[in-house]
């Protein structure tokens, strides 16, 4: 994917190693934020953290695997979209995000992952493309219902936090489901 204008007025682009310290500082603004809603893998404390989780995904992407983007409003990152899987020769992948409180009600997010599911059908020609998120994460399935996603239904304490197992929601979209609109003012 290329850097893209989102309709929001954001910016779209890949997070890479080179930008740790700019994603650490934003970790510092989001951790408590979405700590409930990611893995704890996610949650980098530090410069040297945050490399390693961009390395991470920049690893995955060298082998056409999973990929991360930040989303920037006026110069500032405020969250980020992901491919949490990607499986081109089985044509399903899974989408995925995150925004700190003031990156929030923008509909950066629901504008981001528009252009993820657009580069999965229209370029990759995915079948396929999942959403996950715990079931109380009510932010999350709001997004998913934006996108016109369908409930398929919930994995019973699949989601394990701090000690404690949460049942995750499974929503996806096909191919022929997807018709590209922008969904950002919708719902």
């Amino acid at each position: 994917m290329t850097p893209t204008e989102l309709e929001t007025g954001a910016h779209l682009d890949a997070l890479e190693p080179w930008r740790a310290a700019e994603f650490a500082a934003h970790m510092d603004r989001a951790r408590e934020h979405i700590r409930p809603w990611v893995g704890p893998s996610f949650l980098s404390d530090d410069v040297a953290g945050a490399h390693a989780t961009l390395t991470r995904y920049a690893e995955h992407l060298a082998h056409d695997g999973p990929r991360i983007y930040g989303i920037w409003a006026d110069g500032t990152l405020v969250g980020g979209v992901m491919f949490v899987e990607f499986h081109a020769a089985a044509g399903v992948c899974e989408v995925g995000c995150w925004s700190e409180p003031a990156g929030e009600g923008h509909g950066h997010i629901t504008a981001a992952v528009t252009e993820l599911l657009r580069y999965a059908f229209e370029v990759r020609g995915m079948h396929r493309v999942e959403w996950r998120c715990r079931s109380d994460n009510l932010r999350s399935i709001a997004v998913a219902r934006r996108l016109g996603m369908v409930h398929e239904g919930d994995l019973r304490e699949a989601w394990l936090v701090d000690g404690t197992f949460h049942d995750k929601a499974v929503w996806s979209l096909l191919s022929h489901e997807f018709d590209g609109r922008d969904r950002t003012s919708s719902g």
